[in-house]
């Protein structure tokens, strides 16, 4: 049985590599911006009536075809896919202009236009880009992503299937709430995820640095000073090392989580609109989506059961006889109490172990991410979406 799993590199491209990099990004940046055009004019652009105009395009215009074609039609293939995304999905806006300003480079490529010789990265083009080989890659990779970060470094994303080898299988079960306090708490206080604050301790180096930028920048149309551009690497340094202490706490966590566990009950919780309260900055710092997603991914691959539980009423319900209070619980209120059976506990504790009472009792679901009901009390099960065997939540928190 094989995975599909993506190993990034560190590359180091010189001089004029790094500039017929930037040269075929501008190329696929523009296939991108015309095919939003299309769109906007009221026509229904597919990959097949993109791919018709890129070779029309590439015909008339040499500096099209002086790039690769490869990296172009995985350019129209991106978006066509992004912009049936948004159409699948409610809320998802239609793909947007990429901007040279505020547009990262990013290119793809299959296997017909990359291959690796002598240790190095071959592109079309006669580009050839030494790699940072940090392990070895377990299989032949299939395509690669070469993208820029916001320090200028450059790296290539492999994506390949490898064989996976089962993990070894353990007992007992956990459910996991998120909060902003305490990034995330379990039903065993064991493997809580503790809030540390790695934005925090950077806010006044961050801050200070985009002083600097601010008293630096010049005028809309002028070139901007080498002072400026490196405040603006120094700023991009720190808050990226901010996010990789978030990120590696969050895998140290989630392995943890994994191996000990068989059967994982996560909180189904959405963060994205604690980014227009109050609690947004505290919200970031706690990278809740990040913590979430890699829990749910590993668990996924070392085939464990995980069970996303909405987060309606989880935080109202008594873990111990399933009653339901009557009126909602404040922020500022942190110990659940039931005015049935006099159950007390930590809000957040008694909510983990009602996810994880609500995964037990149900065992609707589908390759092994599964998705429940979360009231106690409702027995009833909704009928999921076709495409994504997702439950809805019953209520609001």
């Amino acid at each position: 049985m094989g995975e599909t799993v993506r190993y990034t590199y560190r590359l180091r491209p010189g001089a004029t590599a790094r500039a017929a990099l930037l040269g075929e990004w501008g190329r696929c940046r523009w296939l991108w911006n015309e095919a939003v055009h299309q769109y906007k004019t009221g026509r229904k652009p597919t990959f097949g009536g993109l791919s018709k105009l890129l070779t029309e395009a590439r015909a008339r215009s040499s500096w099209l075809r002086d790039g690769s074609q490869v990296a172009q039609q995985q350019t129209l293939r991106t978006y066509a896919l992004a912009l049936q995304h948004s159409f699948r999905v409610k809320g998802r806006g239609r793909p947007r202009v990429k901007r040279l300003k505020d547009t990262l480079p990013s290119l793809e490529y299959t296997t017909r236009g990359f291959s690796i010789r002598d240790r190095r990265l071959r592109l079309p083009g006669g580009v050839s880009v030494p790699v940072v080989w940090s392990r070895e890659l377990p299989a032949d990779p299939t395509s690669v992503r070469v993208y820029q970060d916001t320090l200028g470094y450059w790296y290539a994303s492999f994506v390949m299937c490898r064989d996976t080898t089962p993990a070894p299988e353990v007992e007992g079960a956990i459910g996991v709430d998120w909060g902003v306090t305490t990034t995330a708490t379990t039903t065993d206080p064991v493997y809580d995820l503790p809030h540390h604050g790695h934005r925090k301790r950077c806010a006044a180096e961050l801050a200070k640095l985009q002083r600097r930028m601010s008293r630096r920048r010049r005028p809309r149309g002028v070139k901007p000073s080498n002072g400026y551009l490196r405040a603006k690497r120094q700023a991009a340094k720190v808050a990226k090392k901010a996010a990789r202490q978030n990120i590696h706490d969050a895998r140290v966590w989630a392995k943890k989580v994994v191996d000990n566990h068989a059967l994982i009950a996560v909180e189904d919780f959405k963060p994205k609109f604690l980014a227009r309260s109050r609690m947004a900055r505290k919200a970031a710092d706690a990278a809740i989506g990040a913590a979430k997603r890699e829990l749910v991914e590993r668990g996924s691959r070392a085939g464990r059961k995980v069970v996303l539980v909405p987060p309606a009423y989880t935080t109202m319900t008594c873990s111990q006889c399933g009653t339901r209070t009557k009126n909602r619980l404040g922020l500022g209120v942190r110990v659940f109490r039931c005015d049935t059976c006099g159950h007390t506990a930590c809000r957040d504790r008694n909510a983990a172990r009602t996810i994880l009472a609500t995964a037990e009792r149900d065992r609707a679901g589908a390759d092994d991410v599964r998705h429940a009901i979360t009231s106690l009390q409702d027995g009833a099960r909704v009928r999921s979406e076709p495409e994504i065997p997702r439950l809805p939540a019953v209520g609001k928190r």
